[in-house]
């Protein structure tokens, strides 16, 4: 009798299975929709933080609880996979870091901390839902790769009203905007969309606009829809005036063409993406300040060394009529570049020397640090940073076995491995500038189609070694 008691509930769990799928399907579909689209209007502010919760909070927790649900049974199995173990570490060093910050080097506040922390697990844990959307049922790839495109030309279209017709604009870039405060563009300035900063915005295209590229020149028959979102895409990404982004973009997508085999064909693209920055006089007239500076650093370093040689001249030459001072040359100065290399930079390499082993916990070094990199080095140490880059180790092994078992098969699951790889080589490429992994909007959406990526990975080499 006490064995059929524990069956019942194991056969109850196992008819409800299929619903629970469905239902967990919708769950992620409403992720990959709504993180992005829907501005980050704060619900309610956390007492004693600047830190707000938000309707998409609760749908992550949503989708946390059905995959425990779900997956509960197999939480050993999970345990002995590689990638898990690895981000399982790095979240524990994340919370000895914020430990050492309250009880040793008290360099944070508990609850900001804590929440910090938090929200690095939210983020994280997308991971594993997004490798439970295809686990169990992995002809979903498709149908949740339809969704991308749709949000591409719904940030387009916002973005678009944005900028030609005042639609409102809803940012977090510092703690009076993140109240919800409805801005509206000024000419010259950036296109943000439905995402909380522009840089946001550009480092989900890099991540994304390789992989539509990808599609597009991987289906024989052309798809109008796909360039469309290209084409919207690439308009966003211009008007951003995200100088790394661009320069990011392009060398991801290129290299996705020539890993898939389709550079011939993809040409044609890429360099109708290089004539899109003729559209954006802001992001031209960014670039030329870089070649200003480069100009003016070479301009004054001649002028060092002339005034060396002078100097060391043993004759004095008496002229009757004195010769005019020479006009200084102009020094450009390019202030976000200024910001990073005398504040931000420092400050988080000030932070990392003096706990070099687990930094001095998460918001301690404010709010940007426009390097994630250094910013991890600052609040997590090198167990932090270490920890991190394991997690893309172990996952890289696997999509090296995977490429190496489908090299001569181009299938839908490889164009999506590469692609997104080479997307997430651009994005290592916007973390030298830019905060990438701390962007709700971004982060979320990277994690769970990394662990889709990841699920598709496992499940060809499985199917290639039975």
């Amino acid at each position: 009798m006490d064995l059929l008691r524990e069956r019942r509930p194991q056969k109850f769990m196992l008819k409800l299975l299929p619903r629970f799928d469905s239902i967990y399907k919708y769950i992620v579909t409403a992720i990959i929709l709504a993180i992005p689209l829907y501005p980050k209007f704060p619900l309610f502010t956390i007492p004693g933080s600047y830190v707000s919760v938000r309707l998409e909070d609760f749908l992550v927790l949503a989708a946390i609880i059905f995959f425990g649900i779900l997956n509960f049974r197999y939480r050993k199995e999970f345990l002995k996979d590689n990638v898990f173990k690895a981000i399982l570490f790095f979240l524990v060093v994340g919370l000895l870091s914020y430990l050492s910050a309250i009880l040793i080097t008290n360099t944070v506040e508990w609850r900001l901390g804590l929440l910090h922390w938090a929200r690095r697990v939210e983020y994280i844990s997308m991971f594993f839902v997004g490798f439970y959307s295809l686990k169990r049922r992995p002809g979903d790839l498709s149908f949740y790769l339809k969704l991308i495109p749709i949000i591409i030309l719904l940030a387009f279209i916002y973005g678009f009203g944005q900028r030609y017709f005042t639609w409102p604009i809803i940012i977090t870039q510092n703690e009076e905007y993140a109240k919800g405060v409805a801005l509206r563009y000024v000419e010259g300035s950036h296109i943000n969309s439905t995402f909380a900063g522009h840089y946001d915005l550009a480092t989900y295209l890099v991540l994304f606009l390789p992989l539509i590229l990808a599609l597009m020149v991987y289906l024989k028959k052309k798809n109008i829809f796909l360039i469309l979102s290209y084409f919207a895409g690439l308009w966003l990404l211009v008007n951003t005036a995200s100088r790394i982004s661009f320069v990011s973009f392009f060398v991801s997508a290129t290299l996705a063409l020539i890993l898939i085999k389709r550079l011939k064909r993809g040409i044609f693209y890429i360099l109708i993406s290089l004539f899109f920055i003729g559209f954006s006089s802001n992001l031209i007239g960014r670039y030329e300040r870089v070649f200003q500076i480069i100009n003016s650093g070479i301009k004054k370093y001649a002028a060092q060394e002339m005034s060396i040689v002078h100097a060391e001249e043993p004759l004095i030459v008496r002229r009757e009529n004195e010769t005019p001072t020479p006009t200084p040359i102009p020094i450009f100065e390019d202030r976000s570049t200024s910001i990073r290399l005398n504040v931000e930079w420092p400050r988080a390499l000030r932070a990392f020397f003096k706990n070099p082993l687990l930094g001095m916990g998460y918001s301690s070094i404010t709010l940007a640090t426009d390097n994630d990199y250094f910013r991890m080095l600052g609040e997590t140490g090198i167990l932090g940073l270490s920890s991190f880059l394991l997690v893309f180790a172990y996952l890289g092994l696997v999509i090296i076995n995977f490429t190496i078992k489908e090299r001569s098969n181009y299938s839908l699951e490889k164009v999506f491995v590469i692609s997104f790889c080479c997307g997430f080589f651009g994005v290592l490429l916007n973390a030298v500038f830019i905060d990438v992994f701390e962007a709700s909007k971004f982060a979320i959406s990277f994690w769970l189609l990394s662990g889709m990526l990841y699920s598709v990975s496992l499940n060809k080499i499985h199917l290639n070694d039975q």
